[in-house]
């Protein structure tokens, strides 16, 4: 009796769970990550040291702030957006082009028959002379009643409108970053967690199992404490798994397709607290929000294209010029040439060409006009609802901190319940079950609260 009495007393000694006396300040949301080394856990196999050959590089500290410029620089999308504000703004040139003068050179060598005329097909002089002379051409529009510069308008604010939307694309891509950095962080904070599990656990089967062997605790507290066991290796699993595919998915946003292996760190200071008034926050966002500029632009882009679409009905008058020497030909041409003249081309019928592109136009700026108040409604219902999730996720970071240390307080008891013959296995294995669960909660508790400020940032006035 004194063996096994001596016995109990060495077991109960040891700590049955390493969680449960953790420290509150050596929570994952509370301190850097990468400040502490992670609990050794028992060997088994590990996914991410599976996948770390895909690896390009070695292992390279990494802040939210350098994700973001990493990004700006790399990432296609921001060069695809940047490239198509730059070839709208050619666009402008393209029809601005039209109001400059107009010049080509000629030369000209012909070679006819004696008398010879053109007979058929054509109203202009049909006589050919034997020549050979060089010259030059000159066209100038003297004015089209706003026809040319009405496109031109229009060609600028959808060229502003594409400057806009360019800055729209930067700005998801920074929500990207930071959705994707907070979730790696997340998921490496659950893998903490996870290994933490399995090595406390395993602890807990190995007391058990010599309890067992020594008559001192039945089969089923053996068969419980392996159960959990499991339970927390297929965490590790997961955990394990989501955090190489968060590092993947921040590996992509960064404009590399191979997995990188970085260090991430976060950040130590304590999140502000959420913005009171929402009004102001939906207020800045009509103001600032890149989508809601590029839709105005659009759509006074469309007014000056409809105000286009009017002008084609009106007259269109040029100037033309030409000049230019024949040094060989027949007799009865001179040895240069020049002539200036007016053209005044009035539309007269097209098959109701010009009246359809204005009805075209009007529709067009119309629904820009509805485009418009359907984007500021949408954007006042996510800035809310940005805003609520900021609160919401803020209480819970207390809720979470109040909850991990009640369950930590539970499982202490629990153990001391089981370690003195007065608790079961079933109320152990609960007891860790929800205090696991509670220290996940509070792990991604803060990463979500942050996302959660990103997320309400970008819905106002971007980043």
């Amino acid at each position: 009796m004194r063996a096994k009495a001596w016995l109990i007393l060495c077991i109960v000694s040891l700590p049955l769970s390493g969680s449960a006396q953790q420290n509150p300040s050596d929570n994952p949301v509370n301190k850097n990550p990468w400040a502490s080394a992670s609990t050794q856990t028992m060997p088994m196999p590990s996914r991410s040291q599976g996948m770390a050959g895909q690896a390009t590089s070695p292992s390279n500290p990494l802040s939210l702030k350098n994700a973001e410029s990493i990004a700006l620089k790399n990432n296609p999308a921001i060069s695809v957006a940047r490239l198509e504000a730059l070839a709208s703004q050619q666009i402008t040139r393209e029809v601005r082009s039209n109001l400059w003068p107009t010049a080509v050179a000629n030369l000209t060598g012909v070679d006819a028959h004696d008398d010879s005329r053109i007979s058929a097909g054509g109203l202009n002089n049909p006589v050919i002379y034997e020549r050979a002379a060089a010259g030059s051409t000159v066209s100038q529009l003297i004015t089209d009643f706003g026809h040319t510069t009405n496109l031109v308008a229009s060609a600028r604010l959808q060229a502003r409108a594409d400057d806009q939307n360019a800055v729209a694309t930067r700005e998801q891509i920074l929500l990207a970053v930071d959705q994707a950095f907070y979730d790696a962080l997340q998921a490496q904070a659950v893998l903490r967690v996870a290994e933490q599990t399995v090595s406390s656990r395993q602890l807990l089967t190995d007391q058990v199992s010599a309890l067992t062997k020594s008559k001192l605790k039945s089969d089923l507290d053996l068969s419980f404490a392996n159960v959990n066991l499991a339970q927390a290796k297929l965490l590790q699993l997961d955990a394990e798994n989501n955090a190489q595919a968060a590092l993947a998915s921040l590996s992509a946003v960064l404009g590399n397709p191979n997995l990188q292996n970085f260090d991430l760190l976060d950040d130590t200071q304590a999140p502000a607290p959420p913005p009171d008034d929402v009004t102001q926050l939906i207020a800045n966002a009509f103001s600032k929000r890149p989508e809601l500029l590029a839709i105005e632009f659009q759509s006074q882009s469309a007014e000056k294209l409809r105000n286009a679409a009017r002008d084609q009905l009106f007259p269109t008058i040029s100037a033309l010029g030409a000049i230019g020497d024949t040094p060989f030909g027949d007799d009865r041409l001179s040895s240069w040439y020049g002539a200036v003249g007016v053209n005044v081309q009035v539309p007269i019928f097209n098959g109701f060409l010009f009246t359809a592109r204005m009805h075209e136009a009007d529709l067009r700026a119309q629904a820009n006009q509805e485009r418009l108040l359907d984007l500021r409604n949408r954007i006042s219902r996510d800035v809310r609802n940005a805003w609520l999730e900021v609160g919401t996720g803020y209480q819970r970071l207390s809720v979470s901190r109040q909850l991990l240390d009640q369950a930590n307080q539970a499982l202490n008891l629990s153990q001391t319940r089981y370690n003195l013959g007065l608790g079961s296995i079933v109320e152990l294995s609960q007891a860790q079950l929800q205090q696991t669960q509670a220290e996940i909660n509070n792990a991604q508790a803060g990463y979500e609260y942050r996302l959660a400020l990103s997320v309400l940032r970008y819905q106002t006035a971007g980043f």
